[in-house]
């Protein structure tokens, strides 16, 4: 069974492992994203580990990138980053020319819907991953394989405007998906409610950690806390309007649910699919679609982008 090299890179760190067809992790390699994490210092660490990793398995037939921000598609030049100092770097040409291996960049949050479609609990080949963390990240499966659009700039889904009179997002913009669903917008709900009663167990929390975040929040919630429960039924409420909505567009199979924030399970999950049934467009004409925590977690981004290499790698290289 043939076999890619997978590399994720992260604000914090750097994964890699060698993968093969069925999606299976033969080892894995994680390293920290360099302090200074321009192209020359992260494409020095993916070297490393590229060469360590072929150490142990040198019948790799490709690697396979997902990196977060904006990848010029099919060129694998990323463009620009949220939380990396990189910007218009070489990616593909620079692994390709020091390994002699093909190479495919894409995003992290599109190879990550790659591994959900293929290989998560929901196979099929129409399905959204929405991935909730700091921000709201996702990716677009479609008629099986990755939406991005013509140069990779797609599918930007945690940008959607839900209310152009709310919150300002991280992106600068108002009322975007990511400013209502997203651990963020936790973190600004928490420190809210805290300011509301300041001797609630969030406020006391969050003494106690220095400052109110959406760990605090959650925290909190797992205590039975009722005001940070209702917290996160606003946020999984938010979160199933903006499912709602892009279900409303694509008729798709399945949505599923990545990122830190859905380890909190049905808190976050429930009050999701009770406002994507909501909103949904014709219930009565078109199927309600199923809202499931991610299968792969950590490890989706990694497998995703060696699957891709690996589908490459037998089209005979990087397609539009």
């Amino acid at each position: 069974m043939q076999r890619a090299i997978g590399l994720d890179i992260g604000g914090t760190k750097i994964a890699g492992g060698v993968v093969d067809a069925s999606g299976a992790v033969l080892c894995e390699i994680v390293e920290p994203t360099p302090e200074d994490s321009d192209g020359p210092a992260v494409t020095a660490v993916l070297l490393d580990v590229v060469e360590r990793l072929r150490a142990e398995h040198d019948s790799v037939a490709a690697i396979g990138v997902g990196a977060a921000g904006i990848v010029e598609w099919p060129a694998g030049r990323i463009v620009w980053a949220p939380n990396n100092a990189y910007r218009d770097w070489a990616v593909r040409e620079q692994l390709e020319a020091a390994t002699g291996l093909p190479a495919v960049i894409d995003n992290d949050a599109n190879v990550a819907a790659l591994a959900e479609a293929r290989l998560g609990v929901q196979r099929c080949r129409d399905l959204v991953l929405v991935t909730v963390g700091t921000g709201i990240g996702g990716g677009l499966v479609l008629g099986g394989r990755i939406y991005r659009g013509p140069t990779g700039r797609g599918a930007e889904l945690g940008h959607i405007i839900l209310n152009p009179d709310g919150p300002v997002c991280g992106c600068g913009n108002h009322g975007c998906f990511e400013a209502y669903a997203s651990g963020s917008a936790l973190t600004r709900m928490g420190r809210e409610a805290a300011a509301d009663d300041p001797h609630g167990l969030i406020a006391r929390l969050g003494a106690e950690q220095g400052e109110v975040t959406g760990q605090t929040v959650t925290a909190a919630a797992q205590q039975g806390d009722a005001v940070a429960e209702a917290l996160f039924g606003r946020l999984g409420r938010w979160l199933g309007v903006g499912i709602a909505s892009l279900a409303n567009i694509f008729e798709l199979q399945a949505v599923a649910v990545g990122g830190g924030l859905v380890d909190t399970g049905d808190l976050l999950l429930e009050p999701a699919r009770i406002a994507a049934r909501e909103f949904a467009y014709a219930p009565h004409a078109r199927a309600g679609i199923p809202i499931v925590a991610a299968t792969h977690r950590n490890d989706a981004g990694m497998i995703g982008a060696a699957l891709l290499a690996l589908e490459n790698a037998a089209g005979g290289g990087v397609s539009p």
